[in-house]
């Protein structure tokens, strides 16, 4: 996708993070933006932000995990600036403890947004952007769906977010080769990013009253919050240098993006894992004090 004046992004999580940085791209672009987000007060903040730069902007409050919601997003994308050149299905949340202390309705939560969130933008606007091909030969779209690192590496302790950003990963390279059967005008990405300062390692703000549960959280989840925490909030990589590297991306026809390309050397242990068969490689061989620290926490020594 080389021209991006004029066009339209569609944006979820755009409240925050990645979303909110990559709208501001966009606006300095001259993008129309719609820009969703299932937390109103900082959907009409990041709205006030955007308008001010001088772009067109649609905003719409809505939770990525109900389908209903994501169609009638794209309904209203259609009529007010029709089909969609660059959709960012963006909107995610965190969740972590030992697998088996993952609950139903965590499940139900995570799932719902991380992976049918991605599912149900693919779903809606891969049609739109299509059918705009088939129209206008000089049409370009762009789908980039956020994973993590962490659909590429399994970290002990996050296993829900870990399948779920796993998922994506699949749904993206499938969703890539799918589109080069049919069209070489519409193409499609995966962002993996590490840890970057951002709001999600406090979603439950945004946990739906009926996903919530009536107990407090389990040792290993208060260890996997804290240590998320710790590691999000050190991170030296910015939301919106993420969100640059998503939009050089798209100008490049680039399949994955990474804010870490470092991290990188840990997949290709994995992937040794898997081709030579061994058993899955420590997480923490590089940094053991880590592994001990967690173990002794998980097993109630420290």
């Amino acid at each position: 996708m080389k021209e991006f004046q004029g066009r339209t992004a569609v944006i979820t999580g755009a409240g925050s993070g990645f979303g909110l940085e990559a709208s501001r791209i966009a606006a300095g672009l001259g993008m129309n933006i719609v820009m969703a987000d299932v937390q109103r007060d900082a959907l009409d903040a990041a709205v006030a932000q955007i308008g001010a730069l001088g772009a067109a902007v649609l905003p719409f409050v809505l939770d990525v995990s109900k389908a209903e919601q994501v169609e009638a997003m794209g309904a209203a994308t259609m009529a007010r600036f029709g089909a969609p050149h660059l959709v960012f299905n963006n909107a995610g949340v965190g969740a972590g403890g030992l697998i088996w202390e993952t609950t139903l309705k965590d499940w139900e939560w995570v799932v719902g947004v991380n992976l049918m969130g991605v599912a149900h933008g693919v779903r809606v606007f891969t049609p739109m952007m299509l059918q705009a091909a088939a129209l206008d030969p000089s049409y370009e779209g762009h789908i980039v769906n956020t994973a993590s690192m962490a659909g590429l590496l399994n970290a002990p302790n996050m296993g829900v977010y870990n399948a779920t950003k796993s998922a994506v990963v699949a749904i993206s390279e499938t969703l890539y080769q799918d589109l080069r059967l049919v069209t070489e005008q519409v193409s499609a990405s995966v962002l993996c990013p590490f840890f970057v300062p951002t709001g999600i390692t406090h979603s439950d703000r945004n946990r739906p009253v009926d996903m919530r549960e009536d107990r407090a959280p389990t040792r290993s989840q208060l260890i996997g919050r804290a240590m998320s925490d710790k590691a999000v909030s050190s991170g030296k990589v910015t939301a919106a240098q993420v969100a640059q590297f998503v939009f050089d991306a798209v100008a490049q026809d680039r399949f994955y993006i990474y804010s870490h390309p470092r991290s990188l050397a840990s997949v290709q242990v994995r992937m040794e894992d898997i081709v030579t068969g061994r058993n899955p490689t420590d997480p923490f061989a590089h940094k053991p004090e880590l592994g001990e620290t967690l173990r002794a926490q998980l097993r109630g020594l420290a």
